[in-house]
């Protein structure tokens, strides 16, 4: 199967840095790909170059298509979406007209609008009980639910989370790692970025460990899980 996300021999400089250096990864169609690593290693840098914010080297291509073609509105047109660390939400304001501002991207007619909302609504019941209120009074996990409901109103093929856990209660996390395993039922791919390595590698089909700038392990997620390098590091072995 062809990849939907290829990226070979990525590197990304700051300032004469490299922050992320010759990293190969690939996403195919309706998987779930983890990236794990600790604080500073790169993972949101090499996100930032896939969604065309920050400048690199080396071949990204996104559906068959070389990714320098296209920016960043070409890509969230064509269903290549990035949920960032902080969210950005639109605190002031409701949580519906926050979902409503993700819809447009795809230029829905009002039918295709409303049933994507009713989707929405349908997975986040949470979001639907507050509809009314604005972003910046809903708790962290609301914030990270209307995050991840906004990007999914614009119908993506392509889904990048970046640290979704970050800062929430681990009740809160188990619910939404529950919900994210549960998008591998629409056919949305997910490239997740995680320090939770443990819940990310439980999620996950694949996965790859960065550290310094460079992928230093990958395999299939329930094999790194068990191996010794990666449990030491990540999973509290010994």
């Amino acid at each position: 199967m062809a990849a939907l996300l290829a990226i070979e021999d990525l590197t990304v400089t700051y300032d004469k840095v490299e922050a992320v250096r010759g990293v190969s990864l690939s996403i195919e169609p309706g998987q779930i790909v983890t990236v794990i690593g600790p604080n500073g290693a790169g993972k949101t840098t090499m996100l930032g170059a896939a969604i065309g914010l920050l400048r690199w080297r080396g071949r990204m291509s996104y559906d068959g298509v070389d990714l320098r073609r296209l920016d960043v509105e070409a890509r969230i047109e064509r269903g290549f979406c990035l949920v960032p660390e902080k969210r950005e939400l639109f605190g002031d304001l409701t949580v519906a007209d926050n979902l409503l501002l993700g819809g447009y991207t795809k230029r829905h007619d009002g039918a295709a609008l409303k049933r994507s909302l009713a989707d929405v609504y349908g997975r986040f019941p949470r979001l639907s009980e507050r509809r009314r209120q604005l972003a910046s009074t809903l708790s962290g996990g609301e914030r990270q639910m209307l995050a991840l409901g906004r990007a999914l109103m614009s119908r993506p093929r392509l889904l990048m989370l970046d640290e979704p856990s970050l800062g929430l209660a681990p009740l809160i996390v188990r619910e939404v790692f529950r919900i994210i395993a549960s998008l591998r039922e629409t056919g949305v791919s997910i490239l997740l970025v995680e320090q939770n390595a443990r819940a990310a590698l439980e999620t996950a089909d694949f996965g790859y460990v960065l550290e310094t700038g460079e992928i230093v392990h990958s395999g299939p997620a329930a094999d790194l899980m068990h191996d010794p390098r990666v449990t030491a590091s990540y999973l509290g072995g010994h």
